[in-house]
């Protein structure tokens, strides 16, 4: 039996039918549905944020407000949430605090994107921190502005706060929690359409038995849709029936038990990002770069470890930290390497009926040296032309054991195994033969990113300057950074 969708917007429970086909994504929703023009479609790939929306959702008896790109959200993803968008902002003639302080700060010049701008300074708002420069630029380094308004765009960040420390939304909150309550759901979620049917899991063993009812190929496994959303927009297909996998209760755990984090499938960068840190701080300004604030609200790390996409960039750090992958179908749970996840080209280890369930990550020793290094032409929220990960362990200056991954190099992420065996019990910062033996791990092709002599000679100088770095030296690539 079809159910509807239901979320808040306005204090007002909204209602979804089966008219609403189930990729419909909430930025046409809101435009041809509803008439609310104000979210503006620039990219429809999560790229420019001129459809930034914010979502609020219960999390520990408070109201988190996070910025999301609306183009590539499903309206079926709204189910149980909040939804406020630029139209909602100001009250009557009075201007919410964003509003006013891009007013008085000149921000907006064509105004094509200046209403994804304030929402995802309305997110910064209601964070309840008062952002720095930095923070402020992380905020909205997924929102594109071709005027090239910037700098009065992030004063505008800072005077919001000048104008008042609290909205209207604010002292609303205890009510929208309490309607947020209501719409809570206890079972599955099975929205059918005539175009097709979204299934909203509640648990694991719930999910397992909805992908044993489903035809083989004819399902799409949704996590955040940074992927998916764009086979819908972009490449315009339609699956018969898609498994929303982000109310699986087990697959948004994290667990730290002193030695490594495991981090479930469905847990998003946003909720990750303190655990990756815990990891290494490298690893979570790579995270950074990986994608706007957007993108790591939605994005998932166990989504970008499934995809298996040669250029992911969360694979060759967790491969040179040697993580593994616990699987999870019918007959059970099985852990393998992650580097043994990777047949070929898209092709995984998963077999039929099996997900991704969490990855467990050890953590580097005290005699750990550990680097990541992302090569892009775009320093912000760019798909890499190389990414280089680095783990040795030393005895004193000697290497004792090394693992090396790199993204782009290779049809999947790939470990340099040649290379770790020369540099084992070299002394740093003397690298040479395993700089040598890259190119018999590799043989790289061209594309519009890089050639294949640029991805070698990258490589290359990435485990030089790891060695030196290592050695403790500190060299900054400023022409590829």
């Amino acid at each position: 039996m079809s159910e509807p969708v239901r979320f808040v917007s306005r204090g007002q429970v909204v209602t979804v039918g089966p008219d609403v086909p189930h990729t419909m994504t909430v930025l046409e929703y809101l435009r041809l549905r509803l008439r609310r023009t104000g979210s503006k479609e620039g990219c429809a790939e999560g790229d420019c944020g001129a459809c930034t929306v914010v979502i609020g959702e219960a999390v520990y008896g408070r109201l988190r407000y996070r910025a999301v790109n609306a183009c590539i959200l499903f309206v079926a993803q709204l189910d149980g949430k909040a939804l406020f968008t630029v139209e909602d902002l100001a009250d009557g003639e009075a201007l919410h605090p964003v509003q006013q302080a891009m007013v008085e700060t000149h921000a907006s010049q064509c105004g094509f994107c200046t209403p994804g701008f304030v929402m995802s300074l309305f997110a910064c708002f209601h964070h309840g921190v008062t952002p720095d420069d930095e923070s402020l630029k992380d905020a909205l380094a997924g929102n594109l502005c071709r005027c090239t308004g910037y700098r009065p765009i992030l004063e505008a960040g800072r005077r919001m706060f000048e104008i008042a420390r609290e909205d209207r939304f604010t002292a609303m909150e205890a009510a929208l929690l309490q309607q947020l309550g209501q719409l809570k759901r206890t079972r599955m979620l099975r929205h059918s359409t005539a175009a097709g049917d979204f299934l909203a899991p509640r648990s694991i063993d719930e999910l397992i038995e909805t992908l044993e009812t489903l035809p083989d190929g004819e399902s799409w496994l949704l996590a955040g849709g940074t992927d998916v959303g764009l086979w819908v927009t972009k490449q315009q297909r339609q699956p018969r029936s898609i498994v929303y996998l982000g109310r699986v209760a087990e697959l948004q755990q994290i667990s730290d038990d002193g030695h490594a984090v495991t981090i479930g499938a469905g847990v998003t960068y946003a909720d990750a990002f303190a655990a990756i840190e815990s990891l290494h701080p490298d690893f979570a300004r790579m995270v950074r770069r990986l994608g706007s604030v957007q993108i790591r609200n939605s994005g998932t790390l166990g989504g970008n470890i499934a995809n298996g996409s040669p250029i992911g960039d969360s694979m060759p750090p967790l491969i040179a930290l040697g993580a593994t992958i616990t699987l999870r179908g019918r007959a059970g749970s099985r852990r393998l390497p992650l580097e043994d996840f990777y047949l070929g080209y898209r092709k995984t280890a998963l077999a039929p009926g099996e997900i991704v369930e969490s990855v467990t990550v050890p953590k580097p020793g005290a005699d750990s040296r550990f680097a990541v290094y992302k090569l892009s032409k775009r320093f912000d929220q760019d798909i890499s032309a190389v990414l280089g990960a680095f783990h040795v362990k030393l005895d004193g200056g000697t290497v004792r054991e090394a693992r090396i991954a790199y993204g782009g190099m290779a049809a999947v992420p790939a470990r340099a195994l040649r290379a770790e065996a020369a540099l084992a019990g070299a002394s740093l910062p003397d690298v040479e033969a395993a700089v040598a033996a890259l190119a018999e791990d590799f043989r790289p092709l061209s594309d519009m990113r890089a050639s294949a002599g640029y991805r070698l000679l990258a490589a290359q100088n990435l485990l030089r300057k790891f060695a030196l770095e290592a050695n403790g030296q500190r060299i900054r690539l400023e022409a590829a950074e």
